[in-house]
């Protein structure tokens, strides 16, 4: 499909080396690295000021914390309480863009049930918090939520049959927003590449280029070739995350702050376990515990503790499981056992050093540097507001170009697959007819591709065998793997039942019995051998086993359990 300006949005194995072949030859006004949803967000931003921009990511889009989020769009309750207003002020406004114009395809309402413990000063305490929340969202007209009722024991039940009458003497019921965090951060990496931006996944930055003090490019590996490239650039933003220190060590010189990680963990379980029309917050010693509507399944989360070891494996412990199930237990009338766990996942928060011993009340705001000339890092910050920590990396980079700049337009600039979304919504009933589909199919897919689902269908249309559900995820059809390789930028296995499906956290075997199918169908795509298929697969199976083993183990041999079978994955024959 072609991009806003003429350019194709696609990622596929010819754009990816015309993005690097172009990058070797050309000085640039931007180059970002990090292909999390922040560095996504600053090269979109970059290039619709007119900057010349490249992206590079060493590994996949959003292979790290961007895909490990607790799925929301949502201003933080908890930071109300903490007396963070900007926060959640600022937060509330990016939900109501994203809901209503920036892309309503891929984030969504999702209700949440508050239980009251105490009769009378909760309920009017609680009250008056998400009555403020929904102030702060704006009118419903424009924020795309409904506003939280309130409601009575019996109510509450009726809601969430699952819920233990003891647990609650009320409840309150209110709304925030979610989204499939790596199908978002490749969307907007998309949408950048519709623009002209130069995008490139498994493209490692190793170095910089320097000219006395001042930053002037960086040099990338292609992990994949080999080959290594200078590229030069005007402006360089770190945007790691979590690797922001050891990114910035590679300039050699000392940063301004320092980013600590904190590990976040959630489980997967099937949505017939849990009796509920509404997800669930439950208040916890530190936090809160979320229970989230995810289609056929609740995710359970998360956790909140320092890290401090491979930050590229971060791990789920045989402890954090039974945290959490522990908590989420303390409320249901049936509780739920090790048995009932589909699917785990972890993530590192990138968290501000130096304000608090505790992560869990390290600061969510970000903070923008020009360390030194041509350099500027953007660190901190939560998904919600990628958009503005983009906004400020490149306003930075704005004054390293003296200011000849124009201002930030992300605000009204849809994502790709936005623009008549609501149209083909309403048509989904006629698409599905003329496309031989069941019509809850054609709303999966218009709930993971927006008007760009013509191209899924496209696939469909010309090849019969690509419309079965893959074998043991029948959410999913094979077109969707293809379509992963040769649209939205999927280099290897673990790359599609990761990231572009969810099938690795969805299914009691974590994909295996997909794994081959999806590595047949993807292999013309992407130029594999019968040898490079084998490796792939033998490559994911031993993923799966290393997280099995570390789900099995205390936290302190938790992260040599994650490392163990899980190697780096094999470059390209």
């Amino acid at each position: 499909m072609a991009g806003p300006l003429g350019s194709s949005s696609q990622l596929g194995p010819a754009q990816r080396q015309a993005a690097l072949d172009q990058a070797d030859v050309q000085e640039l006004d931007v180059v970002v690295i990090g292909g999390g949803v922040v560095g996504a967000g600053a090269a979109l931003d970059a290039v619709t000021r007119g900057l010349s921009t490249a992206l590079f990511e060493a590994r996949d889009w959003a292979s790290g914390t961007s895909s490990r989020s607790s799925k929301l769009i949502h201003g933080g309750l908890r930071y109300l309480e903490m007396l963070d207003f900007g926060l959640v002020r600022e937060a509330l406004h990016e939900r109501s863009l994203m809901t209503q114009r920036l892309a309503p395809h891929l984030v969504r309402p999702v209700s949440f049930l508050y239980p009251l413990k105490h009769r009378g000063w909760e309920r009017l305490y609680a009250g008056s918090g998400v009555a403020l929340y929904d102030a702060m969202g704006g009118l419903q007209s424009t924020r795309g939520l409904p506003r939280a009722r309130h409601l009575s024991r019996s109510g509450a039940l009726r809601a969430c049959p699952s819920m233990r009458k003891d647990a609650l003497v009320g409840a309150i019921q209110y709304y925030d927003a979610q989204v499939d965090d790596a199908r978002h951060t490749m969307t907007i990496v998309r949408t950048a590449a519709a623009y002209s931006a130069l995008c490139a996944s498994r493209a490692r930055v190793v170095g910089f280029l320097r000219e006395g003090e001042r930053v002037t490019g960086v040099r990338v590996r292609d992990l994949e070739s080999g080959r290594e490239i200078e590229v030069r650039a005007r402006q360089v933003v770190n945007a790691t995350g979590v690797w922001t220190d050891d990114t910035q060590a590679l300039v050699g010189e000392r940063g301004q702050f320092h980013v600590r990680a904190s590990k976040g963990i959630h489980l997967v379980v099937p949505r017939d376990r849990i009796q509920s029309s509404t997800g669930l917050i439950l208040r916890t010693e530190t936090s809160v515990l979320f229970v989230i509507p995810w289609g056929r399944h609740w995710i359970i989360g998360t956790t909140d503790t320092d890290w401090a070891l491979d930050k590229a494996h971060p791990a789920a412990s045989s402890t954090d499981i039974d945290y959490l199930l522990s908590r989420v237990n303390e409320v249901l009338l049936t509780p739920l056992t090790r048995e009932d766990v589909e699917g785990v996942y972890a993530g590192l928060r990138p968290l501000l050093s130096g304000e608090s011993e505790s992560t869990s009340k390290l600061s969510r705001e970000h903070t923008v540097a020009h360390p030194v000339p041509g350099l500027v890092v953007v660190a901190g910050g939560k998904y919600t507001t990628y958009r503005v920590m983009a906004k400020d990396a490149i306003d930075a980079v704005g004054h390293g170009l003296d200011g000849r700049v124009p201002a930030c337009c992300t605000d009204r600039v849809p994502l790709v697959g936005a623009e008549g979304y609501a149209a083909l919504w309403n048509s989904r009933h006629r698409i599905a007819v003329q496309h031989g589909l069941h019509v809850a199919r054609v709303e999966h897919l218009l709930h993971r591709y927006g008007s760009l689902v013509h191209e899924i269908l496209a696939l469909v249309d010309s090849d019969a065998t690509l419309r079965a559900p893959l074998p043991g995820a029948d959410d999913y059809l094979r077109a969707e793997a293809v379509y992963a390789a040769s649209h939205e930028g999927a280099r290897h296995l673990d790359d599609v039942l990761t990231r572009r499906t969810r099938i690795s956290i969805e299914t009691f075997d974590r994909g295996l019995a997909a794994a081959p199918v999806v590595a047949e169908l993807v292999a013309p795509v992407l130029g594999w051998s019968p040898d490079q298929v084998a490796r792939e697969v033998q490559h994911y199976q031993a993923r799966v086993e290393a997280e099995r083993l570390s789900q099995e183990q205390p936290d302190d041999q938790t992260a040599d359990s994650a490392r163990m079978g899980a190697p780096e994955i094999v470059p390209l024959a």
